[in-house]
């Protein structure tokens, strides 16, 4: 998976030790309990007073089990040499230490798991706005609903592994995707298939809209749903569900005097698209009601889809 952010100004502090030589003159009854050979954050400790503060990266080292490597919680597991893992390991590896080969028994390891609620940590999008400290219990929670964690990128056509924040997915939609932006909060969308009585493998159309200081993305789909072939437009929003309930679209296909109309709340780029299609969120047109739109032409199918987006009050 790549990540792009926007090129940012990085200031880094002084080298490790000249900071560790000042905390210890500054403070003779503090420890210093960890240190980044960058010169990130460093952390000392106010015997009794003070929470500690590590560099997130030495903290994912220590809470990190020795068998599955991921964050432990209690009850943490301790063999007689204080090696730790957590309990849903301690089954996996028979009871042994993974390495020293010791059983394992029934021993916690109070001390750490004290020393996991004694400090506050950076939200891992630290870099890309968030500015919250989290007990360490908490992170794993809140940076999976990060609102400044990157979103994926959009694109229907390719499992693309971009991610980034929305200024830096729409430079990627634009250029790598050759993506079309429109601006303005009405649209019309021409669309043409061939053959449109095959669908075999699924098709897609992507457009890019720009109205109220916001990006929303149009999706045009052709996929089976059964033994039928169907066409579905839905819209996404650049942004969190939260900002998308604020507005609202219609998309309005026809021909030959009639009509079909749908009207609903864009979705956020963070529920992938498949999702959306399979939840049917969104203006649905049978093929049999497509080429009648289309003149009861057989050998090609052209719709035309308009629709508005508007802002609610």
């Amino acid at each position: 998976m790549t990540f792009l952010k926007p090129g940012k100004k990085q200031t880094r502090a002084s080298t490790s030790s000249v900071i560790r030589s000042e905390l210890m003159e500054k403070d003779a009854d503090s420890t210093l309990i960890g240190s980044n050979e960058q010169g990130d954050q460093l952390v000392k400790v106010r015997h009794g007073r003070k929470p500690v503060i590590l560099p997130n990266s030495d903290i994912d080292r220590i809470m990190e089990c020795l068998v599955c490597s991921k964050p432990m919680y209690p009850p943490i597991q301790q063999c007689p040499s204080g090696h730790t893992l957590c309990l849903d390991c301690k089954s996996k590896v028979n009871n042994k230490c993974p390495v020293c080969r010791k059983e394992i028994g029934n021993i916690r390891c109070l001390v750490l798991e004290k020393l996991a609620v004694s400090f506050p940590l950076t939200c891992r999008y630290h870099d890309l706005g968030c500015e919250k400290m989290l007990p360490y219990y908490s992170k794993v929670k809140h940076e999976a609903q990060c609102i400044f964690r990157p979103y994926s990128c959009p694109h229907p056509g390719s499992d693309c592994s971009i991610m980034g924040d929305v200024p830096t997915l729409l430079a990627h939609l634009r250029e790598s995707h050759k993506v079309d932006l429109q601006t303005g909060s009405t649209f019309n969308h021409r669309y043409v298939k061939q053959d449109p009585c095959s669908v075999d493998s699924v098709s897609w159309t992507l457009t890019l809209f720009n109205c109220f200081d916001r990006y929303f993305c149009l999706h045009f789909e052709a996929f089976r749903l059964g033994n039928e072939p169907v066409y579905m437009a839905f819209l996404r929003f650049m942004g969190e569900d939260s900002e998308a309930t604020k507005f609202v679209y219609c998309l309005e296909v026809g021909g030959n005097g009639r009509k079909l109309t749908w009207q609903g709340v864009p979705r956020s780029i963070r529920t992938h698209h498949r999702s959306i299609r399979d939840s049917h969120d969104g203006l649905i047109i049978q093929r049999s009601l497509a080429l009648y739109f289309s003149g009861g032409d057989r050998k090609e199918l052209k719709l035309r889809v308009t629709g508005r987006i508007w802002k609610e009050l």
